[in-house]
């Protein structure tokens, strides 16, 4: 892939609206990967201003599923972009700007706590469910280290035809 990435990001390199850029996430870039949650390489990400948390990309890691994804980038719905909102998403985004900073700020400090209370309940699901696999890992192999040799002796014992 790092091929394709640095052709696309040769192909951008003019862009006044996409940035293609790479961090090494186990040097000095490890805390920009810790901020935006980046746990597997490689983690492509994309942002839209005014959005600072990023969106994961999950589309083909190939040089023209790329081209395609940095070609539909550009500025998104905001109240500086209205012409790019749907009309759902302005009358929202009007409905937020009549708020206060301080109103704002604190909704979105609601929301992305929902979302750290809950993705912290789901970690502790998945460590949970390995937990129990491992149990069920060591049952199996105590059940198969007692079972094997009563059925090689059974096998032993039955009469070879022949």
């Amino acid at each position: 892939m790092k091929p394709d990435w640095d052709t696309l990001a040769a192909e951008f390199s003019g862009s006044s609206t996409v940035i293609i850029a790479d961090v090494d996430c186990t040097a000095d870039g490890q805390p920009l990967c810790e901020k935006y949650g980046v746990k597997g390489y490689p983690t492509i990400k994309s942002f839209s201003p005014p959005d600072t948390a990023g969106e994961d990309y999950e589309g083909g890691r190939d040089l023209d599923s790329l081209r395609k994804f940095a070609e539909s980038l550009g500025p998104s719905c905001s109240i500086d972009n209205k012409d790019l909102c749907s009309a759902e998403d302005l009358e929202t985004i009007i409905k937020y700007a009549a708020m206060s900073e301080a109103r704002r700020s604190a909704k979105i400090v609601k929301l992305q706590n929902a979302i750290t209370k809950e993705t912290a309940r789901h970690e502790g699901v998945g460590k949970e469910m390995q937990a129990r696999y491992e149990a069920s890992e060591t049952a199996l192999k105590t059940l198969q280290d007692e079972l094997k040799p009563k059925i090689k002796l059974l096998v032993a014992a039955t009469p070879q035809a022949g």
